[in-house]
């Protein structure tokens, strides 16, 4: 699958808008990638779960971070044929009360899929949980890097980052009326 296949995608779902945006992290930015509704749209959710699956090897399991990437997860899941487990950001206070959601063996490999870095903290907290209960996590998968300094802080976790497009891809010869 070409890079440019997945902006097409993106754009497509109109989930690349322009304008002033506060960030999750409270920076604010000309741009934004709504991951809603990417995530969302069957035809974008079917070409990024593609794009996961084609970087998935039989036998490896998943990993979805809560709440953005858990229905990436589940598509990747379906497409490549591998289990996946949810990563919560904070334990409930019910039920089970895990930060970890699904069948995890002590020493499982696991890949984590996220949707956007722009920081990357919210998906090396998610690597951190996943190392506390018993995971080997050695490489994450997302959507978009907003080459922000995401990707130091997760390979500064010892995490090797594959994005499937970058903010300069993905704004490259945008339209931004």
């Amino acid at each position: 699958m070409t890079n440019q296949a997945l902006i097409d995608a993106l754009r497509e779902a109109d989930a690349v808008r322009f304008g002033e945006f506060e960030l999750s992290h409270g920076g604010t930015s000309e741009y934004y990638v709504d991951k809603y509704l990417f995530e969302t749209d069957p035809t974008c959710l079917e070409t990024i779960a593609d794009a996961f699956a084609e970087r998935v090897d039989e036998g490896d399991k998943l990993a979805g971070v809560a709440l953005g990437a858990v229905p990436l997860a589940a598509a990747t899941s379906v497409a490549a044929d591998a289990p996946y487990v949810i990563a919560r950001k904070q334990r409930k206070d019910y039920g089970t009360a895990n930060l970890i959601e699904g069948r995890l063996e002590e020493g499982e490999e696991v890949i984590v899929l996220e949707d956007i870095v722009t920081t990357g903290t919210s998906l090396v907290d998610a690597i951190e949980a996943l190392r506390e209960a018993g995971a080997t996590v050695n490489r994450a998968l997302v959507v978009v890097d907003r080459e922000e300094g995401g990707r130091e802080t997760v390979e500064d976790a010892d995490v090797e980052m594959e994005s499937l497009v970058t903010a300069s891809e993905l704004l490259a010869d945008a339209d931004r009326e």
